[in-house]
């Protein structure tokens, strides 16, 4: 099915709508994890922030940010596609989307950090040539946490 992809701010009602989906999957896949690393309260105030939401017609399916770690990195957060959704090369398209607002907003890198038991954004971001990194910023020492990182390219 086709889709679109948007850029809105993150406190809008399909962002919130995703975002909540999102963490009650992580809660179900980390039951025993008391913190969900999302978006910080600075960061909506910061306008090198990306958000973007896929919609298929009217109906918000995925969504997905880039936050500012420094001037040239940022890190993608908030990758979420909806369970009926999956499987349809949305997250994929929404990536790339990310990588190239990225790109136009000055970032020459990104990082990421997922979850152990997220297999399937793991292969996603692998294929997609990030590269395995050890854990940065506030995910050192968490046993369920993956990093990557990818250079852009700046052609």
């Amino acid at each position: 099915m086709p889709f679109t992809i948007a850029r809105e701010r993150p406190d809008s009602s399909s962002a919130r709508t995703l975002m909540a989906a999102l963490d009650r999957d992580l809660h179900g896949r980390y039951p025993e994890a008391h913190t969900i690393r999302g978006l910080y309260a600075d960061d909506a105030k910061n306008p090198r922030l990306i958000f973007l939401v896929a919609y298929d017609g009217g109906d918000p399916v995925a969504c997905g940010a880039v936050r500012e770690l420094d001037a040239d990195t940022g890190e993608v957060k908030r990758m979420f596609v909806v369970h009926e959704r999956r499987g349809q090369g949305i997250s994929r398209a929404m990536l790339v989307a990310l990588e190239e607002h990225a790109l136009r907003e000055g970032y020459r890198a990104l990082r990421i950090e997922t979850g152990t038991r997220q297999h399937e954004a793991v292969g996603l971001y692998r294929s997609s040539g990030y590269r395995d990194i050890p854990p940065f910023g506030d995910y050192m020492g968490n046993p369920y946490s993956v990093c990557f990182e990818k250079a852009l390219n700046l052609d």
